[in-house]
């Protein structure tokens, strides 16, 4: 625990802020998931209705820099990967 008042407020400001951005990645990862799911039973045409959702999940993440926008662009590309037909 922290003792100095300054660390004790940054303290209360980290949770906070973690609270807060929490169900954004919570969102884009349970999303993620499901395209990945989808695009290994082999039912492409639901996950390529799913993909718009998941790029805007991933957008949104990066847009409240939960994540940093190249690791948004390497997110998307792997699921444009998994949906692409062969």
């Amino acid at each position: 625990m922290p003792i100095i008042k300054s660390a004790i407020k940054r303290a209360r400001q980290n949770t906070v802020r973690r609270a807060r951005r929490q169900p954004f990645n919570t969102h884009m990862k349970s999303m993620m998931k499901k395209l990945t799911d989808l695009a290994k039973e082999g039912k492409t045409d639901e996950a390529i209705k799913l993909l718009p959702t998941v790029y805007k999940s991933i957008d949104t993440a990066a847009k409240k820099c939960i994540i940093h926008k190249a690791t948004a662009a390497r997110k998307k590309s792997k699921m444009a990967k998994l949906v692409a037909v062969k």
